[in-house]
This record gives C-alpha cells, sequence and structure tokens, in this order.
C-alpha cells in the first residue's frame, strides 16, 4: 500500500532525486545527510524527516548509499517505468514541451499533442502526433493514459479538464491560468509562470531591502526558503 506523503515532501523528494543523480553521474558512492541537505537547499533535519516519511535510510557515520537512495525515491515517485502523457493546446508553450526531449530521462513520455487547428504550420521540430480534439477521448481510453498537460486559453480549459478526466486521466498538470473543478480523486498540480515571477519579485525586492540592514547571508536563506521548486539548487 502506498503511503500518503504532504505535497511539500513530494517537492523535496523530487529535489532530492535530482541531487542524488548528480551524484551518481559524478562518480559519488555515499553522501552524508549534510552535503545532501546543502545541495538540495535545505536543512538536515528536513531531510531526514523527510526520508523517515517512507522508510530508514542511510548509516550514522556513513551517510546515504547514492545509487540505493536515488532509486528507492524514484519507485515512490512512480519513476521506474515510462509513463504516457498526452498534451492539449500545441501553442507556443504546448509546441516547447511536445519538442522537448528531456522528459523521457525523468520516465514520461508525451505521446501525443491535441489542438483545435492541426493543419497550422508549426516551426519546431516533434515526433509526437498532432491530432485534432476531437479524438482525444477515444485516444486517452484506448491507450489507457493517465496523466494530461493542458495549455490552452483559460476559457478553454476547464472544458478540456472535464473531457480528460471523462476519458480516465487522473492526473493534470495544469499550464491555464485558471483554477479547475475536477473530482477529488483526481490530482492537478497549477503551474502559472505569471505568480512564479511574482515570487520572485517579492524575494528579490525582499532581499535587496535586507542587504543594507541585515547582510547578504540572510537576504539569501530568504529566496531559498522560498517553497516554490524553482528556487532549489538541484532543480533542472
Amino acid at each position: 500500500m502506498r503511503v500518503a506523503i504532504p505535497k511539500k515532501t513530494v517537492y523535496r523528494l523530487s529535489v532530492y532525486l535530482r541531487c542524488l543523480e548528480r551524484f551518481a553521474e559524478s562518480g559519488v558512492q555515499t553522501a552524508s545527510s549534510h552535503a545532501l541537505a546543502q545541495a538540495a537547499g535545505v536543512k538536515p533535519t528536513q531531510l531526514r524527516k523527510d526520508l523517515t516519511s517512507f522508510g530508514h535510510f542511510g548509516t550514522r557515520g556513513l551517510g546515504y548509499g547514492v545509487v540505493t537512495l536515488r532509486d528507492k525515491i524514484a519507485e515512490v515517485l512512480g519513476r521506474t517505468q515510462l509513463q504516457p502523457v498526452v498534451l492539449v493546446g500545441v501553442g507556443h508553450l504546448g509546441l516547447a514541451l511536445l519538442a522537448y526531449k528531456g522528459f523521457e530521462k525523468e520516465s514520461f513520455e508525451i505521446v501525443a499533442g491535441f489542438d483545435v487547428d492541426v493543419k497550422r504550420k508549426r516551426r519546431k521540430t516533434y515526433s509526437q502526433p498532432i491530432l485534432s480534439l476531437d479524438k482525444l477521448e477515444n485516444f486517452v481510453r484506448g491507450r489507457k493514459i493517465r496523466m494530461g498537460i493542458i495549455t490552452v486559453p483559460s476559457s478553454a480549459a476547464q472544458d478540456v479538464a472535464n473531457r480528460l478526466v471523462a476519458a480516465g486521466v487522473n492526473a493534470i498538470l495544469n499550464f491555464s491560468p485558471i483554477v479547475l473543478h475536477v473530482p477529488s480523486n483526481v490530482v492537478v498540480s497549477n503551474v502559472n509562470l505569471a505568480i512564479e515571477l511574482e515570487n520572485l519579485s517579492y524575494f528579490r525586492s525582499l532581499a535587496e531591502g535586507l542587504d543594507g540592514r541585515l547582510g547578504p547571508s540572510l537576504s539569501r536563506s530568504h529566496c531559498i526558503a522560498a517553497n516554490s521548486p524553482s528556487l532549489r539548487t538541484c532543480s533542472k
């Protein structure tokens, strides 16, 4: 039975995973809680607490086995096998995501894009088919796809979400600037770039205000403490 882990902890696990992947690529075999926590931008106590949410790892005085811990976190996050994903809305942002080659390394594959205008000329190179939105439900049901990405205008986002859910999707990454209403068994993660920039603007201005009074070290810690995963040290 899968253990329910708090959302903020899951974000940090994703950061730890990327740090461990970089350690492994560099030939590091073991890492102390201090070294891993420093790489991830958290306190060692937070790191240890997060890891105990799904097991006990590491040896006192020796640290964590990098490959062992990397593989366990990957298993917890569902990255042990390639997961198919559909994308709806192949405009500029959607096309960029469709053409991005890094998702497969992270065990996710965007298998098709859907749009109301499939014949529009698109300049980026991509290998997936772009299909008419009318084919969405049959495609999702036929391939038992459970994850979808929405990159349509806000006026169309709720309708797209309804159609994805009706076809069997239970996890949605939403780039449209609107709150989606979905059943309780469906997970939605919202990515609003304007909000991310607003957060960066606030912490930037806070850091500038603190620099003159309390020094750069404190202002930097305020930025690292932000909840946005985009500010984490090991995020890609």
